[in-house]
């Protein structure tokens, strides 16, 4: 049996500004395959996920986008 760990991992989200966003982009984070929890940061501008496996930057920036948010930064 192997053992597997939950990856958490932390984006930046800007343009998020009341509750209602935190909401729009738990809901689009939430529905990606593989996610258990989704905490947000509204004052930090954050959004911190757990999932059964890592998740690629393209599909939460995908889903942050469908939000009507944008992920801040980008790798290379």
């Amino acid at each position: 049996m192997a053992d597997q760990r939950p990856v958490t991992q932390t984006y930046a989200v800007t343009g998020m500004t009341c509750e209602h966003c935190v909401r729009a982009v738990t809901a689009e984070l939430s529905a990606l395959p593989g996610v258990d929890e989704v905490r947000m940061d509204l004052a930090a501008g954050t959004a911190t996920v757990t999932s059964v496996a890592p998740l690629s930057e393209e599909s939460v920036r995908a889903a942050v986008d469908e939000a009507g948010y944008e992920l801040a930064g980008g790798g290379a």
